[in-house]
């Protein structure tokens, strides 16, 4: 993972002919730098993940806009540090709001509830492939399950560029935790976006991405070695998580061990299911 790096967190900046991006003030181990939100168009324009409802970053956010128009304010999905903002600023502005669905996960397994707004309601939930437009921009949603089940990555057509939220971040790998993250999903996913030909990703955390298919490639064979690694923990006899993780994961802050067990589970339900492993209480072995 990369390392943190110092950026200006309320100030504007132009990143495409249609695209600028506003810097959140939520740095952490699992943001990076903080919450990129998007501004596509100009005059009338869409706001793309809002981020956390931190009150001097939606004055920013208004401050960079002055007199324009939000036709739309746009989510990817709704995790806490891209949501939230949604409310004020459809309060200041009258702006609906669009893109993913609220989720509801009716299931008895652990998770951290905390990570996700609840409070998230948008105006019109955008199907695959239904779009959102604005003079000069349209927005199509390219459904992206995986990282959470109501993950939506948008393409820009004007300019082939595409605004891929948390599925693919420009500093790390994705968190995928179960029981809403689902790996089987998610490599799905990443296979359905190297069948686009997308030029530029401009994602929720970390820098542009501007070789797509190269990055998309080298995630694919991230998570096949990281499979094939803890099918190598098993195969020697390690069947626990938290010791699989910490020998896999020696390199990595150890803040985050707790969200890379989560990612090791989702790659063992996933092995599960193809016949591959299966589990023992707390513990999993090879089939």
């Amino acid at each position: 993972m990369a390392c943190m790096e110092n950026r200006p967190t309320g100030r504007i900046e132009r990143v495409g002919p249609l695209v600028r991006r506003v810097l959140a003030p939520n740095p952490s181990p699992f943001t990076f730098t903080g919450t990129q939100t998007y501004i596509v168009g100009d005059g009338e324009v869409a706001v793309i993940d809002p981020g956390p409802a931190i009150e001097a970053h939606v004055a920013a956010i208004l401050a960079a806009l002055g007199s324009e128009r939000i036709a739309a304010i746009v989510c990817t999905h709704t995790h806490r540090d891209h949501s939230p903002a949604t409310r004020p600023l459809k309060a200041a502005t009258g702006a609906p709001i669009v893109g993913c669905a609220s989720l509801d996960i009716a299931d008895e397994g652990p998770r951290a509830d905390d990570s996700f707004d609840a409070e998230y309601r948008p105006n019109r939930v955008l199907a695959d492939g239904e779009t959102v437009a604005g003079p000069g921009w349209t927005l199509e949603a390219v459904a992206t399950p995986g990282h959470t089940s109501n993950h939506l990555c948008f393409a820009l057509a004007e300019d082939r560029a595409l605004f891929s939220g948390d599925h693919v971040m420009g500093w790390s790998t994705t968190v995928v935790a179960p029981p809403d993250g689902d790996m089987t999903d998610y490599m799905a996913s990443l296979d359905r976006l190297r069948g686009r030909d997308d030029r530029i990703y401009y994602p929720a955390h970390g820098p542009t991405i501007e070789d797509p298919q190269g990055h998309l490639a080298r995630l694919i064979d991230h998570r096949r070695g990281r499979e094939r690694q803890i099918l190598g923990e098993l195969d020697r006899g390690e069947g626990r998580i938290p010791a699989m993780v910490e020998r896999l994961y020696s390199d990595v802050d150890p803040r985050l061990h707790p969200a890379a067990q989560r990612s090791v589970l989702a790659h063992l339900i996933d092995l599960q299911a193809r016949g591959q492993v299966r589990r023992l209480g707390e513990a999993w072995s090879l089939a």
